[in-house]
């Protein structure tokens, strides 16, 4: 990737993460990168292209980060807290800005490709909450269900810890998450 595309993706990174992909205007991106009309059209035919490639950029970190806690020679009780604790670091961090794929994918009125990357990013979440799951009860059937619960227990303490402000949502649901993954290592045969 040239360092151009590099700039303007790290501009949009900013201005995206701060403000909303909504209030961001592709002047303010081509001011901000240092960068000419014409050479922001050759590396993006448009804002939503840019904001797709963005999102992408964030899956693959995120992706990548999800790999390697599940690699970890640790318990996976240990890794869903670990995902927990890393969910209350980034929202302290953003002043609780949220996810940025939920953020985008609500603003956008047309089913389009950065709807695709969400449902891509947000299908890989749901993935990695199977595996760690799987790691916790081997039963694909029993980890199918667990794994579900943990995802929609990240994702509504991403959602309300955004709405309130605060990291209450985020502790709560790490609790009962740990409570859920307990239950069921204690009813194993």
């Amino acid at each position: 990737m040239s360092v151009t595309k590099q700039r303007i993706l790290a501009t949009a990174a900013t201005l995206f993460n701060e403000r909303g992909y909504e209030l961001v205007g592709i002047n303010e991106l081509i001011e901000k990168s240092g960068v000419a009309k014409a050479t922001f059209y050759q590396h993006f035919r448009s804002k939503e292209k840019l904001c797709a490639e963005w999102l992408r950029q964030e899956a693959l970190a995120s992706q990548a980060s999800s790999s390697d806690l599940l690699k970890l020679p640790i318990p996976a009780v240990e890794k869903v807290a670990h995902k927990f604790d890393g969910l209350r670091q980034f929202l302290a961090e953003s002043d609780f800005r949220g996810c940025c794929f939920s953020n985008t994918a609500t603003v956008m009125i047309q089913d389009n490709e950065v709807h695709q990357v969400v449902r891509d990013y947000k299908s890989g979440s749901r993935l990695f909450w199977h595996a760690v799951a799987l790691q916790i009860r081997p039963d694909p059937s029993a980890a199918l269900l667990l794994g579900d619960s943990l995802f929609l227990l990240f994702s509504g303490a991403v959602t309300e810890a955004q709405n309130a402000k605060a990291l209450w949502p985020v502790d709560s649901a790490k609790a009962a998450a740990l409570a859920l993954c307990r239950e069921t290592v204690s009813t194993l045969p």
